[in-house]
């Protein structure tokens, strides 16, 4: 994960200052449009391709917009695909010239940086309680930043154990039997090692998402709070340090560990007998139909919890028409219109009535009933930053050259020193 650059930090300043700067007129005369009633005008939605079928993805927004136009048919609303790279410049570069979108797309490490900045609307005013009903949870999580509601949620993903079910027979373990705790896994890592099988894919050179961060809260632990308490070298923390280094001096997990990016040749190759999966490893499997295989509740240790990032929806703070774009937030979020987004885009929705869509889909089915255990990342502005320190340090605990508590210790060092910063 690379830091951000200069100019992105000094573009997030002076869109701050941009911000700090707008008048009370300006802020009076939202405050008046919204309460009149009237929602008319042009909004811009900025959308990316979700899927590869690009006329598929306009014939959806197609639908969407008019849902939305049955109750705000004076609004014209322009949807304008932009592409997933370079994302982060392109949006900040056009909101701090004033002519960016009035609803963009953004994910869970984006949300706080902007928010902190001063760059999204607060939603809360435009909420109704019932607004909120319906909404999955954990899929709220990432949307509110310090106690305010930035966004609205339309997509998750759920991240668990995924296994090979030729594994498990080898091993002498009950397919239907699934580890469901820490014990019960390391026992099954056990047997597959005995059997020459590796317990787990470890893609130690990939986002902390996919490797430490569930252990830690599985632990009861966490890695930085919003008001920036650093425990990622805490008693709990420090045990999912222990872990994984359990796991790799074991040889549970393969010799590449460190640094892989991922182990696929090892997975399908049928030499691994659990791999952390999501929706589309469902569709590789699928395809793949080398072997059989069965998905896991998340594990537990103290807690039963697991990663899946969010995709919501924002405003941004210099909106034209935040009204217009705010009750465009609401409706895209829908139940309706989120059956119809995740149906094209096979992803999780977000409103728990939506997952209905998948109830002829018996793996995804199963797993949109793991939601209510995703947490989506670390959500704090420096969420992104501070991925690299922790990621050297469980590198270096792993090669042999900390214990767990050093590498935690010097991971807590890094962070604390990155939140100093400006």
């Amino acid at each position: 994960m690379k830091k951000k650059s200069l100019w992105f930090i000094v573009l997030l300043f002076t869109f701050s200052i941009f911000i700090a700067g707008c008048s009370d007129d300006e802020k009076t005369t939202s405050k008046e449009s919204k309460e009149d009633g009237k929602v008319d005008g042009e909004i811009t939605v900025w959308v990316h391709p979700y899927t590869s079928d690009a006329k598929k993805e306009e014939d959806m927004w197609k639908e969407i917009v008019a849902n939305y136009n049955k109750d705000f048919p004076d609004v014209k609303v322009n949807i304008e695909t932009i592409p997933w790279a370079n994302r982060d410049q392109k949006v900040l570069t056009a909101l701090a010239a004033n002519n960016g979108p009035d609803v963009f797309y953004a994910i869970p490490d984006q949300m706080p940086q902007y928010a902190d900045a001063g760059m999204l609307l607060e939603l809360d005013p435009y909420l109704k309680d019932s607004d909120l009903d319906g909404f999955v949870e954990s899929s709220l999580v990432s949307t509110t930043w310090k106690g305010k509601k930035y966004g609205l949620p339309i997509l998750q993903e759920a991240y668990t154990f995924f296994y090979n079910l030729d594994v498990v027979k080898a091993i002498g373990e009950d397919p239907s039997k699934l580890p469901t705790t820490w014990e019960e896994f390391e026992a099954w890592a056990a047997k597959a090692k005995e059997k020459d099988f590796y317990a787990l894919s470890y893609a130690g050179g990939g986002s902390m998402n996919g490797t430490i961060y569930p252990w830690i809260w599985q632990a009861g632990g966490d890695v930085v709070t919003e008001d920036n308490k650093v425990l990622i070298n805490s008693a709990d923390s420090v045990k999912a340090f222990e872990m994984v280094n359990n796991l790799y001096k074991n040889k549970y997990i393969p010799e590449d560990s460190i640094t892989a990016s991922n182990q696929n040749e090892l997975w399908f190759g049928g030499k691994i007998m659990a791999v952390l999966g999501s929706g589309i490893d469902i569709t590789m499997l699928q395809k793949e139909g080398k072997f059989d295989f069965a998905i896991a509740p998340p594990l537990k240790d103290k807690k039963q919890l697991t990663y899946g990032t969010t995709g919501m929806f924002v405003v941004p703070s210099n909106s034209d028409n935040p009204d217009a774009a705010a009750e465009f937030v609401k409706a895209v979020t829908n139940t309706d219109n989120q059956r119809i987004f995740n149906t094209v885009t096979q992803y999780i929705p977000t409103q728990e009535a939506a997952k209905d869509i998948f109830a002829s889909n018996e793996y995804m089915n199963q797993l949109s009933g793991y939601t209510q255990y995703a947490l989506p990342g670390v959500i704090h502005p420096k969420g992104r930053a501070i991925m690299p320190f922790i990621q050297a340090e469980v590198q270096s605990m792993m090669a042999g050259e900390k214990t767990p508590k050093e590498a935690a210790d010097a991971a807590a060092k890094k962070i604390e020193a990155e939140l100093a910063k400006p």
